[in-house]
């Protein structure tokens, strides 16, 4: 039995979990006789911040007022700052009117900013600015503190300048801004991606007099990183490091490790990681987990595996987040038996989510672990975890991608028979695996089903039944499902263009190509550079090189940069016709177009010379291939072997073969083929081969490679 406020406040001073001493609280009021002090109230007021507890702040201020127990301001304050903190404007406004009602006391300036944070945090503007103008009214000078939360509305508001143009107010009238003042404009500046504007704000601060906190270095730091600029964010932490009046702190370390991180820095991370190490600075959770999520995206999981040993023996707990990042990188590096040793490990400590089942549902699949992720799934439920939409879209885009397609299929009707959540990406993976296995119609049926079954079609599932129809060769069915997409509440895209006119192309129906470029145009959609590559290498295809020329003139007159794949088209086409010097010239204006040519482009271009019989500019070519640093792959030894044997230039052919092998490139069938040939064709240099002991040993290591 306690039987003074006096014992109560011990009580409650020596209770740490707030739960705990609102219980021995509410056990005392039902004392009729007891009557709380302003001490009691204000202990565990200042307990009832947390949102889950806010909601008994309303009843301990009745029980103030029905008391009649008179309290300080700073009573009053707490039970402000509980409702500001929590947004909830009005009942904090509700109790500073009845301030003197409730606690006998009177408003002072900090009760007035309090309210004006409250509005502030609920992003009420127009009653903020409304209260500030009521200072006057009552003659209520406003502080230091009321100018902050005039500068946080600023920068809240994005008005960066007006908030950088009042701290120069404040020093003209003698109010001298603070760390917090500067550094809520700093913040504001940062968050909003202008990090220069952000630095100049902070290069003021020594000028002023003032001496940034670390909290600015943090927020700079954080703000170039987010922007992806490494250097500045490097710039601004070696400044911290060579100022002797402040030092990092665990927050700057986590915000150089997480940004580094996602910049791909690892290496970087890994000299802050040391550095921690070296000034024995404690790491937390976010620390371990950031490290751990970085290492296993940069693959390197021993790492990774290193850091949470380390987390466990300076015991601090492993979450969800954090086992979910190595979950991942353990199934991106396909380490199967490690994945389960950590799922096993997850469950026995209870961090397994939704988000977990997802990643290793995924990564089994990834890696053909088909057997295994069905009997997961037959225990989800058991585990107390329920499906979501990603789960049913990744488990039937993997079963699809498997060739499990009738499995995918059961699932999926399951899933809707259960009212599960589906969305598109579930009915597109499965419409793209019938399209692939050819079952064109059970995918068409899917898609009408889908809009049955209310959701929504897209333009991306409609473009992979389109494509699908495409390539079995049914442009009829592609251009009446492009003309239904409009009635099944979904407009057709670029892409849903290119892929019609890509297929006509391929079907050389050229002027209804030209149809639906038109009327791309018409709708106000505007052909892209793969529209234009797809018509060129059509009529490429078609041998209607004039009308190709024609187009890629068009294309330049537009203002458009071709790129690489358009060059090797027109290339290849023109090569193809026999026209290799205008290819050559071709290639030489690629540099004009900052369009450097890359492997095919030079494949192509010494294949045409080949096949006119021009040994010697195709040999200019391999010349240029190797100045340019390319790696000559296997096709680039067949195009030379072929064109030399072509030209009876057997011998040299065989030396490309040995190059080939001596850079460790392994024949194939084509090779042996083209050889074989170049032999029998060539009936007057057979004997010559047969004894021709470099011949004889590039052929015994090609056999070598081939079984």
């Amino acid at each position: 039995m306690v039987h003074s406020p006096k014992r109560l406040l011990k009580l409650l001073q020596a209770e740490t979990n707030p739960h705990s001493a609102l219980a021995v609280f509410d056990s005392v009021i039902r004392d009729p006789g007891f009557v709380h002090s302003p001490h009691v109230f204000h202990n565990i007021l200042r307990r009832l911040v947390d949102p889950k507890l806010v909601v008994h702040v309303g009843r301990i201020v009745e029980l103030i007022k029905t008391q009649k127990c008179k309290c300080s301001e700073d009573v009053a304050l707490t039970v402000l700052q509980a409702y500001a903190k929590n947004s909830m404007p009005d009942r904090a406004l509700d109790v500073f009117q009845r301030m003197s009602e409730i606690f006998g006391c009177e408003p002072g300036i900090r009760s007035y900013n309090t309210l004006l944070n409250a509005f502030v945090e609920s992003k009420q503007w127009e009653r903020a600015e409304s209260f500030i103008a009521y200072f006057e009214t009552v003659g209520m000078s406003p502080n230091l503190q009321t100018y902050n939360i005039l500068i946080k509305i600023l920068s809240k508001k994005r008005h960066f300048k007006k908030a950088k143009e009042l701290l120069n107010w404040m020093w003209k009238r003698g109010f001298k801004p603070d760390v917090y003042s500067y550094g809520t404009v700093i913040n504001g500046f940062a968050k909003s991606g202008d990090i220069e504007g952000a630095l100049e704000v902070f290069d003021e601060m020594p000028v002023r007099g003032l001496d940034p906190d670390v909290v600015c270095y943090n927020v700079l730091i954080d703000g170039a990183l987010k922007k992806g600029d490494y250097v500045k964010a490097k710039e601004i932490w070696e400044r911290l490091v060579r100022e002797p009046s402040v030092y990092p702190n665990v927050v700057t370390y986590n915000v150089m490790i997480n940004g580094l991180c996602k910049c791909g820095r690892f290496d970087e991370c890994l000299e802050i990681w040391d550095r921690m190490n070296k000034n024995k600075r404690e790491k937390d959770l976010f620390t371990y987990s950031s490290m751990i999520h970085g290492l296993c995206k940069a693959g390197k999981f021993d790492g990774a595996e290193r850091i949470y040993k380390e987390m466990v023996e300076n015991g601090v707990l492993a979450d969800v987040v954090t086992y979910n990042a190595m979950l991942n990188g353990f199934c991106g590096a396909g380490k199967i038996k490690e994945c389960f040793e950590l799922w096993e490990r997850m469950g026995k400590e209870g961090c397994r989510s939704i988000v977990s089942y997802n990643i290793l549902i995924r990564g089994l699949l990834e890696n053909k672990k088909v057997d295994e992720v069905i009997r997961i799934w037959e225990l989800l439920p058991e585990n107390g975890c329920s499906a979501d939409s990603t789960t049913f879209g990744v488990l039937i885009h993997g079963l699809c991608k498997n060739g499990y397609l009738n499995k995918a299929l059961r699932i999926l009707k399951e899933a809707e028979d259960g009212g599960a959540d589906l969305d598109t990406f579930a009915y597109t993976s499965m419409v793209d695996g019938l399209c692939k296995e050819g079952r064109l119609d059970d995918a068409a049926a899917l898609v009408d089903h889908m809009g049955k079954q209310g959701c929504k079609l897209n333009a991306h599932v409609c473009n992979t039944l389109m494509n699908g129809f495409i390539r079995a060769s049914r442009i009829e069915d592609a251009i009446r499902h492009f003309w239904e997409m409009g009635s099944k509440g979904c407009s057709a895209t670029i892409v849903s263009y290119n892929t019609l006119i890509n297929g006509l192309c391929k079907a050389e129906r050229f002027s209804e190509a030209y149809t639906f470029v038109k009327e791309m145009l018409e709708k106000g959609w505007k052909p892209d550079m793969i529209t234009y590559s797809l018509l060129i290498n059509g009529l490429c295809h078609g041998k209607k090189i004039d009308m190709a020329l024609n187009l890629w003139h068009q294309v330049l007159e537009k203002g458009l940069k071709p790129d690489i794949t358009m060059h090797n088209i027109l290339i290849h086409g023109l090569c193809s016709e026999g026209k290799v010097k205008d290819a050559l010239q071709l290639y030489s204006n690629m540099k004009k177009w900052n369009c450097v040519p890359n492997l095919v482009t030079h494949n192509t271009l010494m294949e045409g010379f080949y096949k006119a019989r021009d040994c010697e500019k195709a040999l200019e070519i391999w010349a240029r291939i190797l100045e340019d640093q390319l790696q000559p792959d296997i096709i680039s030894y067949n195009i030379s072997l072929k064109g030399l044997c072509s030209c009876y230039r057997i011998s040299d052919a065989i030396g490309f073969l040995e190059d080939a092998l001596d850079r460790g490139i392994l024949p194939t069938a084509i090779t042996w083929h083209i050889l074989v040939r170049a032999v029998i064709n060539d009936g007057a240099c057979a004997s010559s081969l047969v004894v021709h002991e470099d011949l004889e040993v590039s052929i015994n290591c090609f056999s070598g490679a081939s079984s």
